[in-house]
C-alpha cells in the first residue's frame, strides 16, 4: 500500500474537498501561527475542507473561511473518517 498512513498528519490543502480533519500541528513562524489560531483552526479543531486548490475553502465551527495554499501548507490534519 502506497501514500500517507490514515492517522499520519498532512498538509490541509491534500484533504480531498468534502472531508473532515482534525488540526494536529501548525508550521511556520509564531505571528502565522497565533494569527491562524485566533481565526480559529487551533491544535485540535476539526476542520472540512469545502472546496478549492488554489484557494482552499474550509468550514471551522459553522463558519467558512478561505485560505491561500500556502497558508493551509502550513496547516496539518489528520483525516477523520472516510467523508
Amino acid at each position: 500500500m502506497t501514500g500517507t498512513p490514515f492517522n499520519s498528519p498532512f498538509p490541509l490543502c491534500q484533504l480531498p474537498a468534502r472531508a473532515t480533519g482534525r488540526i494536529r500541528e501548525l508550521k511556520g513562524d509564531s505571528e502565522f501561527c497565533q494569527r491562524i489560531r485566533e481565526m480559529g483552526f487551533g491544535e485540535s479543531t476539526y476542520v472540512t475542507k469545502v472546496s478549492g486548490s488554489h484557494t482552499i475553502l474550509c468550514q471551522i465551527n459553522g463558519t467558512r473561511i478561505a485560505l491561500s495554499h500556502g497558508a493551509a501548507r502550513q496547516i496539518l490534519v489528520e483525516r477523520i473518517g472516510s467523508r
